[in-house]
């Protein structure tokens, strides 16, 4: 099919006909997501639809006829393409046609260049010969079996292992060594479960099981650093609570914590009881606090309460994914963690709708600093091609790690049909990021650190060797707390109480931190061996040492021999002054940051809660104004903060990027002047005003006052905007009040919770993915239900309690910025009344009307 299609490219006549694919192999979202993508029309996955009819007819599926089936099944693969649409950022599927959005992984140079021609193919692989013998192999074991007795087909076991199935190194012989190991404190054991995942010769399964080491200069292992200096490299990977159960996310925590290594709460925020330590010493405090996206539950007290904050860009593990939580999971508990409602889906917008570019990831670095300085700033980034460019990028733009996500990953919350088919081993991305960085001279201002099912001490050392630091655990902790691996995560239906919010099935979780610190201590000291006879007394030694490296002469397998590995064991020629790991800390100029003025004048109320006040001339070069001020609340007094107004800093001029970012309860931020992008991003308590020059000519309600991203993660706090914003206001807003007089497009998406209430004129696209909250629209001059971008969203006339509530916002609007649209309002406020409109998403009004019932 994509012969034909590139062949009518060359031909230039691809844009005169339709290609229709017939097919028996297309079964899943992915399978019809490449049809499309290399240029098919249309397809029709007959054996599919043939298997549903004979499934239908045998009573295994009942309950609908075959027509039913049929359109359910096309419904679902609809949805899936939809959601890998969305996931890239694409909007249509026209834009998706022939686009070719993958890369190959094991296929020649010849085949790509033949049929699939522009796309990426690293590591080579197999022919044309090699494919066709796959078919024929497949052709003939099916007419083989039509001549026996049964029937019945190969069990597959692509995604769970099964018996007499595809091989899979966590299997039940793997994991029982590793559980035995971790809950006895049993090397030995251990040990065989490491030879039964090192040793891959008869099973190839990974990139690295096709590697040995070379050049064997062996010391004394006591001559190696000791254990604790190799496991202070170690972390959990990001899971969420919620995506895993509490008893999990807190196990590991503790764990991590006693081990003097790291924890990574996921995104999802973190119950604040866990910054405090236990009766008995324990702390369940996450060292590590993701800031994804979505930013559920980001607020100031939980990133001071961190020691790294990490930016998670590429969704994980899955690209574009890993951030859908189903609404069955979100409990109550769940729900006020995450500031959003119980019993509804949790979604996160992709990364462009804050980050478009490497200045805006920049600036989310500089505002995370801001608030936290002593914390480090990490970037997660998924293993895919091009993933070198970005980690420079990224490294220019002041993160101090840079964390590279393997395709293996995605616990907890990766949909199935992504577990095979999104992301690319961490060895290809880990080697192209470390040599695109020391090519750059960039290498020796970042850590790296890579996850992605790392399960022994020699899987520890090739990502070392291959230019890692740090390294990530986040599957295998899970399994050795009593995980199996049934891949039903999403379902909530974990049996071992792994990942799941069930609270009877939680019941049945048995993992104990000393498990976990029995299997790390295991792989450290697996690590020291491996040191010990490759030559190396410290880790730093070691880090990207890819002369130690060589591909394995014994691999003879027909379908691995044609690999070439060079790119990924490549070595570029450097000079020696240019290390191969960090030796310098980032310069993020925090020295000369404005806030540094607004602590000292703010001494009084931070010491002793008594009110401040000033006033500051601005300009557009200060940056994060007020968002160190917060972080200080927020260490000295927690999530309460301070009273209202305690600290009331008034500006006049052009405010920079990040006014008022992660604002703190307690203070109150007046700006008479134009403010740039990110105000109010996670606004945490704070009051913001912005309100045009007293002597300004223009009228503020025709005119932008503020940029783009306003309110983007927004908790708490109130904004107030005497004129214009620009695109995707109040995105993922779950508690921020806000009353602005106009807005661009996107405004309110993915919104949980809050009150938004626009007084002029908004954009197309109003409310995508909005889950909570409730807006305010004038129907004036508006077509709203033509830019609502949501089925799911009610329109509604306002109630006498809508009206009260809506006319004291519009008041304490107009008292906060003396706005003239604002007055013409509320003095026609019988008129204005009848043109307001409510919006809701119907999901959140039924279940705000149970609680009330209930209530």
């Amino acid at each position: 099919m994509s012969a034909v299609h590139h062949s009518l490219i060359e031909e230039k006549i691809r844009n005169k006909v339709s290609i229709i694919v017939e097919t028996g192999d297309a079964r899943e979202t992915t399978h019809f997501a490449l049809l499309l993508a290399y240029g098919a029309s249309a397809i029709n996955p007959y054996l599919a639809l043939d298997t549903i009819e004979n499934m239908v007819s045998e009573g295994e599926i009942y309950g609908v006829n075959q027509k039913v089936a049929e359109e359910n099944y096309i419904n679902a693969i609809n949805n899936g393409i939809l959601k890998i649409l969305s996931k890239m950022g694409i909007c249509t599927l026209r834009s998706y046609h022939g686009a070719q959005i993958f890369e190959a992984l094991g296929l020649s140079d010849e085949v790509i260049n033949k049929y699939f021609k522009g796309t990426p193919s690293r590591i080579g692989g197999i022919g044309i010969d090699t494919i066709a013998k796959e078919v024929l192999i497949r052709h003939k074991n099916a007419f083989t079996r039509l001549r026996k007795p049964s029937t019945e087909l190969e069990v597959g076991g692509l995604y769970s292992w099964r018996k007499e199935g595809e091989y899979h190194l966590f299997n039940p012989e793997s994991i029982y060594k590793l559980q035995y190991a971790a809950k006895e404190n049993n090397y030995e054991v251990y040990k065989e479960y490491a030879r039964l995942i090192n040793d891959q010769s008869k099973h190839l399964c990974t990139i690295r099981g096709l590697f040995e080491f070379n050049n064997k200069k062996e010391i004394s292992i006591d001559e190696v650093e000791p254990i604790s200096e190799i496991i202070s490299r170690f972390c959990s990977g990001a899971m969420s609570i919620g995506s895993i159960s509490k008893e999990a996310h807190e196990t590991i925590a503790i764990a991590m914590n006693r081990l003097g290594a790291k924890s990574n709460s996921g995104e999802g925020g973190e119950d604040e009881t866990r910054f405090i330590l236990d009766a008995n010493g324990d702390n369940r405090r996450s060292a590590i606090k993701q800031v994804a996206t979505s930013r559920f539950g980001v607020t100031a007290n939980y990133l001071v309460n961190a020691d790294e904050l990490q930016i998670k860009v590429a969704q994980g593990a899955k690209p574009g994914e890993g951030g859908h939580l189903p609404g069955k999971k979100v409990n109550d508990y769940i729900a006020k963690i995450r500031h959003s409602t119980p019993g509804i889906d949790l979604i996160s917008p992709p990364p462009h709708h804050d980050i478009y570019s490497i200045e805006d990831l920049a600036q989310l670095i500089y505002d995370l600093k801001s608030v936290n300085p002593k914390s480090r700033v990490s970037v997660k980034l998924v293993s895919e091609v091009g993933i070198g460019t970005i980690a420079a990028g990224v490294a220019k733009a002041h993160a101090d790690l840079i964390v590279v996500s393997g395709h293996d990953g995605g616990t907890g919350a990766a949909p199935i049909s992504s577990i095979r088919n999104a992301g690319i081993p961490w060895e290809i991305g880990l080697s192209e990021t470390h040599q695109c960085l020391l090519l750059n001279d960039l290498r020796s201002r970042v850590r790296l650190q890579t996850d992605g099912q790392l399960k022994t001490g020699r899987d520890v050392v090739i990502a070392s060797l291959l230019g890692a630091e740090e390294f990530g655990f986040a599957t295998t902790a899970l399994v050795v707390m009593g995980c199996t691996m049934l891949r039903q995560c999403h379902c909530n239906t974990c049996d071992m109480g792994c990942a799941t919010q069930d609270p009877e099935l939680r019941k049945n979780f048995k993992g104990k931190p000393e498990y976990l610190i029995n299997f790390l201590t295991f792989v450290a000291t697996e690590v020291r061996e491996y040191m010990a006879k490759l030559g190396f007394r410290t880790m730093n030694e070691m880090i990207g040492r890819i002369d130690k490296l060589k591909v394995s002469e014994s691999i003879d397998h027909w379908k691995a021999k044609n690999l070439d590995l060079s790119k990924i064991l490549y070595k570029p020629d450097m000079p020696k002054k240019i290390k191969a790991y960090c030796v310098k800390k980032q310069d993020h100029g925090l020295d000369e940051a404005f806030d540094h003025i607004l602590i000292q004048m703010a001494e009084t109320a931070l010491n002793d809660k008594k009110k401040v006040r000033g006033s500051f001339e601005i300009k557009n070069t200060r940056r994060s104004v007020g968002t160190m001020l917060s972080g200080e609340i927020a260490k000295r007094y927690g999530k309460d903060g301070l009273e209202e107004d305690t600290i009331t800093f008034e500006f006049i001029g052009s405010a920079g990027q990040s006014f008022g970012a992660f604002g703190a309860k307690g203070l109150t931020l007046k700006l008479e002047g134009d403010a740039n992008d990110y105000v109010g991003k996670g606004l945490s308590g704070a009051k913001i005003i912005i309100k045009a020059p007293i002597n300004s000519l223009f009228k503020p309600e025709e005119n932008y006052i503020a940029g783009n991203t306003i309110l983007y993660g927004a908790t708490s706090g109130k904004a107030f905007i005497n004129g214009i914003v620009g695109e995707r206001f109040a995105v993922r807003n779950s508690g921020a009040i806000a009353v602005v007089e106009g807005a661009g497009n996107n405004c309110c998406e993915y919104m949980t919770g809050g009150t938004v209430v626009v007084i002029g004129s908004f954009g197309s696209n109003f409310g995508a993915g909005m889950s909570g909250g409730t807006s305010y629209v004038l129907k004036d001059k508006e077509n709203i239900k033509l830019k609502m971008a949501e089925k799911s969203l009610e329109i509604e006339e306002l109630s006498e309690e809508d009206k009260a509530y809506l006319f004291n916002l519009i008041n304490e609007h107009y008292s906060y910025t003396d706005s003239k649209r604002a007055k013409e309002i509320l003095d026609n406020w019988n008129q204005y009344a009848e043109k307001f409109r409510k919006i809701i998403p119907r999901a959140y009004k039924n279940v705000l009307e149970k609680m009330k019932k209930n209530n």
